[in-house]
């Protein structure tokens, strides 16, 4: 078996700054609406990967509020789906254009980093948000979820709760048509915390289809296929549809996000299956994620901090413009670990977890 990731002490909740949101979203167009500030202000632009996701609609509300107390002049922009790199390279295109001092971007796919390279050959100073790019130093920092050991502790947490039980899988990811660090992190990282042997880590479902688990008491388990979402409900509804004709025996269901997750519970239901027929794992960790955890439809997620990544993306630029000091990565990493926490009402003995009450305290750093 290839040797685990070592497992990164347990981001404790209380490091996780509680941000106050105020203001509303931009409406995400290329280019879109700027935030009230001082006309002579500090330049950014955040590009998000859609707005139709709350978690990045949180996003775009926690750089506004730390942009509003840092006299910043926010742009806010968005791809029009979960993918579309075009969109965010015309708003790359637009920050250089009116001279913004610096980017924030959640990379929707590989194709935007020669736009983001020529942004920093024009002088803009470029972070990354939730997604590490490839190569990371593609930009001058990432501020992200460690993804891999999201993946982990609910992949920790399922084998817990199988106590031994055959596992039949569905993996609902994020796209099938391009590779992106928070897609293969999370699946892989779920897998390795299950105790299924790896391939190769930066690639989704090239892994042995049988065989058994080491994770918990062990077990046999059956990989049905994966299937992408787009992190989209409906995507997620589709995914589960075709994971259930190719086997209607799973019991088992990762997903990218909670809006998948959401969209395969209803395939579940409509196919019949109660709650207690599947376990359905995710990863966001937002107030409505939190609920479903609460409600049953998601059994455990891991939860990342969205509006602590925008905070700590908008005073990295003004400190980069105003005194030429950029952040430092986390140690053993080549990124800024904003934190995460497994969330579930049924702990499990060697898993940490917080219960939905506190999540919901606390869900994506201060909703």
């Amino acid at each position: 078996m290839k040797a685990k990731r070592s497992a990164l002490t347990f981001a404790a909740v209380s490091a996780v700054a509680v941000l106050g949101l105020t203001g509303c979203a931009g409406n995400g167009a290329a280019g879109g609406s700027s935030a009230d500030a001082d006309a002579d202000g500090i330049g950014v632009s955040l590009i998000v990967k859609t707005n139709s996701n709350p978690f990045f609609v949180a996003m775009q509300e926690g750089a506004q509020a730390a942009a509003e107390e840092s006299g910043v002049n926010l742009t806010l922009a968005a791809g029009k789906e979960d993918g579309d790199e075009d969109t965010q390279i015309q708003a790359i295109e637009a920050a250089i254009s009116k001279g913004d001092a610096g980017i924030l971007i959640t990379p929707n796919g590989p194709a935007v980093l020669d736009a983001v390279q020529k942004a920093r050959d024009a002088g803009l100073f470029v972070i990354a948000l939730d997604t590490v790019p490839d190569p990371a130093d593609a930009v001058d920092i990432t501020f992200a979820t460690d993804n891999f050991l999201a993946g982990q502790y609910i992949g920790q947490w399922t084998a817990e709760t199988l106590a031994g039980e055959d596992a039949v899988i569905g993996m609902i990811d994020l796209f099938d048509d391009k590779a992106v660090s928070v897609d293969y992190n999370r699946d892989q990282g779920f897998l390795d915390g299950m105790g299924i042997d790896l391939a190769d880590e930066t690639v989704n479902g090239d892994e042995e289809s049988t065989g058994t688990y080491s994770g918990g008491q062990g077990g046999s388990y059956t990989l049905v296929g994966n299937e992408a979402s787009q992190g989209a409900e409906d995507g997620g509804r589709t995914a589960m549809e075709n994971l259930l004709a190719k086997n209607p025996d799973i019991n088992v269901v990762y997903t990218i996000n909670e809006p998948a997750a959401y969209g395969a519970h209803q395939a579940l239901e409509a196919a019949g299956k109660s709650p207690e027929d599947v376990i359905v794992v995710s990863i966001d960790g937002g107030c409505a994620g939190v609920g479903q955890v609460a409600d049953g439809i998601i059994d455990a997620t891991s939860q990342q901090y969205p509006v602590k990544m925008a905070e700590l993306g908008v005073e990295a630029i003004v400190q980069l413009v105003e005194t030429g000091t950029a952040p430092e990565t986390s140690d053993g990493l080549d990124f800024f670990n904003t934190g995460v926490a497994l969330v579930t009402d049924s702990p499990v003995d060697g898993v940490e977890s917080i219960d939905t009450a506190e999540a919901a305290e606390i869900c994506w750093g201060g909703e």
